[in-house]
């Protein structure tokens, strides 16, 4: 039971991981298209990441990923066996 909720939680941290690098570089303004910026700065650094914003997408987007994922698994249509066989490997 242990190693079932330790991988499910490993699995949901790669998806969440991976949504997180989809979600950052939405919404981010330059410091070179602002127009401004601190002396000194790289001009491209930005000038708001708004990162709550960002943490709470790449949480929703994750739970659909893995919940679609996780109803295909139990449904049948995803397993080791068909995915060995999509990718013409002996399983």
């Amino acid at each position: 039971m242990a190693a079932q909720i330790s991988t499910a939680l490993a699995i949901y941290f790669v998806i969440w991981w991976l949504a997180l690098f989809l979600t950052l570089p939405f919404g981010v303004r330059s410091q070179h298209e602002d127009g401004g910026g601190a002396p000194g700065t790289d001009p491209g650094a930005p000038v708001l990441t708004g990162m709550k914003r960002k943490l709470l997408w790449t949480t929703i987007i994750s739970v659909i990923i893995y919940g679609v994922g996780l109803a295909a698994y139990q449904a049948g249509y995803l397993s080791i066996e068909r995915l060995s066989k999509l990718m013409g490997m002996p399983f």
